[in-house]
């Protein structure tokens, strides 16, 4: 089993920054890949941002590329979503998602399905 416990969510006014962790115990996988997901009232969860547990390949969702940027420290197994020029739309229920498998190609967009492990998630609302 693997363990995800979020933290650093909060409220913050729109175009200030926040700084999610996810700490990971537990079984872990070679070549694992983690990622932030994010889910507003009444919307689909969506996905954010990956990235490869070896190599640190990294991907965003067109929404957040150049304002986002996920970051993991292997050694202290956590992750991060270093979060700059918030807008309102960005609120949402931030989760931590972890997968075993990898992806190929320069294109990824995975859906909540692709991953097999989550956390409990972290509320963030960014005020107008």
């Amino acid at each position: 089993q693997v363990q995800l416990v979020e933290s650093g969510g909060g409220l913050v006014q729109a175009g200030g920054s926040l700084r999610l962790s996810c700490a990971a115990s537990g079984r872990t996988f070679s070549g694992s890949t983690m990622g932030w997901f994010r889910q507003a009232p009444g919307k689909e969860r969506e996905f954010v941002a990956a990235i490869t547990r070896i190599g640190s390949t990294t991907y965003y969702a067109d929404s957040v590329v150049g304002r986002f940027t996920i970051s993991r420290d292997t050694a202290k197994n956590i992750l991060y979503l270093q979060m700059n020029n918030l807008k309102p739309e960005d609120t949402a229920v931030y989760y931590c998602a972890a997968t075993p498998r990898l992806p190929s190609g320069t294109y990824y967009y995975p859906g909540p399905s692709d991953f097999d492990y989550w956390g409990q998630g972290t509320q963030v609302t960014v005020s107008s």
